[in-house]
């Protein structure tokens, strides 16, 4: 596996498997396909990635296994102005195409935000996860994240919820 910067060169690849993930996930959480993917969401999901990848502030990674796209990590500084940019980054993303879902990619794209929380000296990393996204609570929770009591309205009147992990 290789992990290294994102470019818009890999734009569609990024939606095309966030589209999946996203499928999946919702769908495993009781969304109707139909809601999960519409042409405005899909317009807005590629003009978000590019916006991220050709950020000041943000950092997108991809993951390549084989030769192909099969994950990515947004991060940077707190979405939160109640968060201070000095001691705390935020996890906005990791996907993986469900395809490749227990391969290890989305443990390496962690490591790597763990990593960057290290090597800028960042005491504590943020995130907001759908609250029926189960698969992903688990993953983070096995990561050391916690619930942090924090929620903003989420689709299906579902929340999302928020976690965090201190970093030693």
């Amino acid at each position: 596996m290789e992990i290294r910067e994102a470019g818009l060169g890999d734009l569609s690849g990024i939606v095309e498997f966030h589209s999946r993930a996203r499928v999946a996930y919702y769908g495993a959480g009781g969304l109707p396909t139909e809601e999960i993917l519409t042409p405005e969401l899909a317009r807005e999901q590629r003009e978000g990635w590019a916006a991220a990848i050709t950020s000041a502030r943000k950092q997108v990674r991809v993951a390549i296994v084989d030769g192909v796209l099969a994950g990515v990590l947004a991060m940077g500084p707190p979405h939160s102005s109640d968060l201070d940019p000095r001691t705390t980054a935020q996890l906005y993303q990791i996907h993986v195409d469900p395809g490749l879902w227990g391969r290890g990619v989305g443990g390496a794209l962690h490591a790597l935000f763990v990593r960057h929380l290290a090597d800028e000296g960042l005491a504590l990393g943020v995130l907001e996860v759908w609250e029926r996204n189960t698969r992903a609570r688990a993953f983070y929770t096995r990561h050391g994240w916690r619930p942090d009591g924090t929620s903003r309205p989420g689709p299906a009147r579902t929340p999302y919820v928020g976690m965090q992990l201190t970093h030693p």
